[in-house]
C-alpha cells in the first residue's frame, strides 16, 4: 500500500511539472510561436488584443531585437 501511494505522489508531481511547463512557466522568451498554415508567427506575450496574429512577423527576433505588442520587430 505504501509503495502504491509513493508511486501516485511521484506521478502527480511529474504531471504537475508537465502542466506548469506546458503553460510556459519555465519559458524565458518574450514571445510565443503560433503555427498558421505553412508558416509560424512570432507573437509577443504582451500582445495588443486589437492586433491580429497575422500582423506579427514570421521570423523570430534576433539577439538584439524584440517584438512590440503591435507586431513590429524593433531594436532593444
Amino acid at each position: 500500500m505504501r509503495k502504491k501511494t509513493i508511486l501516485y505522489v511521484i506521478g502527480a508531481v511529474f504531471l504537475g511539472f508537465v502542466l506548469v511547463d506546458s503553460l510556459g512557466a519555465f519559458d524565458d522568451k518574450e514571445y510565443y510561436e503560433v503555427p498558421h498554415g505553412n508558416h509560424t508567427h512570432y507573437v509577443s506575450k504582451d500582445k495588443d488584443p486589437d492586433v491580429s496574429v497575422g500582423q506579427f512577423p514570421t521570423r523570430p527576433p534576433r539577439e538584439n531585437e524584440r517584438i512590440t505588442p503591435q507586431g513590429q520587430i524593433v531594436p532593444r
